[in-house]
């Protein structure tokens, strides 16, 4: 659907219209399906709803292209990229299963001391953020800053896998951004952090095989508790 203007949470004064201002605001359209899946995303509606010009909304299209949440046709422009079926998350997570615990037991005994300060205080962050989430309307301008810490958590073990291919690999699956369109409708988020903290545990023990069965663990329930908010939100 087209986006008319209205006053929304998602207004943007134009003087904030730098583009990584644009892109939060229309991906928070897309995350909260203010933009409905499949419906089309119109430049010039989203410019209005936003107060802004259309350049900074069409650079934030492209971006999001890239990342998989909108889809650009040709003669037709952008539409919001349909939300995963089950099909799409059980391959989603076999390639995580597959990808994310090697690199972990890659990471393990190489990945240095001010890195892991820095997957300790995302996991801290994480706690605060899950917590403040709740106590929203659960609208992505309320779990945004989870849903970055935990990417950011997983994009740091990767980087330290030794094997920047296999990174790369990990960071074109964009598996956060799709997952989180389901998951903060319908889930909770406090066992994410635990289960961080069980990976950082290994990593700071220089242990690969627990690492590597850490991080397998986690992806299996983030999968479980996941495909279960899918199956209540199809119910619904």
């Amino acid at each position: 659907m087209s986006i008319e203007p209205s006053p929304s949470e998602h207004f943007l004064p134009a003087r904030r219209a730098l583009a990584d201002d644009v892109y939060d605001a229309v991906l928070g359209l897309l995350m909260d399906q203010v933009i409905e899946p499949g419906s089309r995303a119109s430049i010039d509606g989203i410019a209005r709803q936003l107060g802004v010009s259309p350049t900074p909304v069409r650079e934030a299209l492209a971006r999001l292209e890239s990342e998989g949440l909108v889809v650009k046709k040709a003669l037709k422009g952008y539409t919001a990229a349909p939300l995963l079926d089950a099909d799409g998350l059980r391959e989603l997570f076999e390639m995580r299963r597959l990808l994310e615990p090697y690199a972990t037991r890659n990471a393990a005994g190489e990945i240095d001391a001010e890195t892991l300060d820095q997957l300790e205080r995302l996991c801290d962050d994480m706690h605060r953020s899950g917590a403040a989430a709740h106590t929203g309307d659960d609208r992505f301008k309320d779990y945004k800053d989870f849903a970055n810490q935990d990417a950011e958590f997983h994009r740091l073990i990767a980087l330290h896998s030794g094997n920047a291919l296999l990174a790369d690999a990990i960071f074109r699956l964009r598996s956060h951004m799709h997952q989180y369109r389901i998951y903060f409708k319908h889930g909770v988020v406090e066992e994410t952090s635990g289960e961080h903290e069980a990976v950082l545990e290994a990593l700071r023990a220089g242990d690969p095989a627990r690492a590597e069965k850490a991080m397998l663990d986690h992806i299996t329930k983030s999968y479980k508790r996941i495909a279960t908010s899918l199956e209540e939100a199809e119910g619904q």
